[in-house]
């Protein structure tokens, strides 16, 4: 059982890894909008570029929480780091990303209004350095976003960079499998099937950046391996609901 912490609102959820090309512009769009309750917790695992000089600097302020990551990869890397949070909401962050003004707000208010257990929200995805090469305007619209686990299950459209999730659905989705894809569809399915609830916010919270590094691909795999990942999928997802 994970326990609660009822003094902590916000915890931010962040993995890192090489990541020092954009980090910084990422974290400073994040702590704009923490107050001095809220945590932002980094587990890095195992940068061999700048990134862990980077981080050290700001560990300097109180919200910020620098993990160590298993070295397992990324999945194991977001599980690690989602452990080790406090709070009663959990945004989830990649290190290349920029957060807009009110989205932590927005979120939050669409637990409250939605009475929902996971909130994912749009965004506008972007190219290269500066957010001025927007690529497309609505990540939902290419992705059919909409909630609901066969859909999802199908066709994935939960994103874990716009996903936030109450901490009651932490004994539900860990441990995160090491056999399936994506851990954003596992805790948004999860999500789905155990709360019944969650909320697709129309609105673009955050620029979504694309550049040659990062771990998610927005291009389809071939026939075998989509086949592949939904039967690996399924069958994680009924060990998980019949155990639970």
């Amino acid at each position: 059982m994970v326990e609660d912490n009822k003094n902590i609102r916000v915890s931010v959820a962040m993995v890192t890894y090489n990541g020092e090309a954009y980090l910084g512009q990422q974290v400073d769009s994040i702590l704009e909008q923490l107050e001095d309750g809220d945590e932002l917790v980094i587990s890095d695992d195992g940068s061999k570029d700048g990134t862990s000089l980077i981080l050290k600097e700001y560990e300097k302020d109180e919200r910020v929480r620098l993990l160590q990551g298993p070295r397992q990869g990324i999945k194991k890397n977001v599980e690690h780091a989602i452990k080790n949070t406090k709070g009663s909401y959990i945004f989830l962050a990649d290190q290349d990303d920029i957060w807009l003004p009110g989205k932590v707000e927005r979120v939050l208010q669409a637990f409250e209004e939605e009475k929902a257990v996971v909130v994912v929200h749009d965004a506008k995805v972007f190219a290269g350095k500066e957010p001025s090469h927007i690529l497309m305007e609505s990540f939902f619209a290419f992705r059919g976003a909409k909630a609901g686990v066969m859909k999802n299950m199908i066709k994935n459209s939960y994103i874990g960079c716009c996903m936030a999730f109450q901490r009651e659905l932490l004994d539900r989705i860990l441990p995160i499998p090491v056999q399936i894809e994506m851990h954003d569809q596992w805790i948004g399915i999860l999500g789905d099937y155990f709360a019944g609830k969650s909320c697709f916010l129309p609105e673009p919270l955050l620029l979504y950046r694309r550049h040659g590094d990062n771990n998610s691909a927005m291009h389809h795999y071939g026939i075998f391996k989509m086949l592949r990942n939904r039967l690996v999928f399924f069958g994680c997802f009924l060990r998980r609901i019949l155990v639970r």
